[in-house]
């Protein structure tokens, strides 16, 4: 990747809705931003924006009661360089939204980068960008998207998987995996690896604190 390539500005949309899943979303966000606080350190600039966007630009309500503003709607976003939707039991009524599913297809279009966690990759099969690629999701809706017969593939027990642009996770905290990827991707490993630092995002072992 050039040099150039690393420098450019971004704008990073996360798709946030009614019964988002928090983390799959928040987790993300606080990758892109810490990635942006990194280069403040060392370079002195934030190249990258990020922004909640909602259908109105209104308040959500997420699947864990997190109410959550939205910087703007889907009718006054800019154009997007990344594309992320979030999963949780708000998918299930957003697939069959054609509003969010036309907008999906349209922006992503425009996009580097279009990715999903958890069952967010329904609505990108769904919309059109992940349609006939290989994509995952949460283990436990690996057979509801299989049955939905839209993807190439859908592949279980990986954290994320790369189809061309489009980029999906699996559940919850498999979208902080991905987001960090995708820094590497946009702005060099030693950038990942120093935001992932500035993070403290080293996960132990479950249960560890117990011993």
């Amino acid at each position: 990747m050039s040099h150039d390539a690393k420098a450019r500005e971004r704008t990073i949309g996360i798709l946030i809705f009614d019964d988002a899943e928090e983390l799959d979303f928040v987790g993300p966000y606080e990758v892109f931003t810490m990635s942006n606080e990194m280069f403040a350190r060392s370079e002195n600039r934030r190249p990258d924006k990020v922004l909640l966007i909602s259908e109105t630009g209104k308040t959500v309500t997420c699947a864990k009661g997190m109410r959550v503003e939205a910087h703007c709607g889907i009718a006054d976003a800019p154009k997007l360089d990344l594309l992320l939707v979030p999963g949780g039991q708000g998918t299930r009524t957003e697939v069959n939204n054609k509003t969010i599913t036309d907008w999906v297809a349209r922006v992503a279009g425009d996009c580097e980068w279009v990715t999903s966690v958890c069952t967010g990759s329904m609505v990108l099969t769904a919309a059109g960008p992940a349609k006939g690629k290989r994509v995952t999701t949460h283990w436990a809706f690996i057979p509801a998207l299989r049955e939905r017969g839209e993807a190439a593939e859908v592949v279980e027990r990986v954290r994320y998987i790369r189809d061309g642009n489009v980029v999906t996770s699996a559940g919850v905290s498999a979208g902080i995996d991905m987001a960090l990827w995708l820094v590497g991707q946009m702005h060099g490993e030693d950038h990942a690896r120093f935001t992932q630092m500035g993070m403290q995002y080293d996960p132990a072992p479950p249960y560890a604190a117990a011993v």
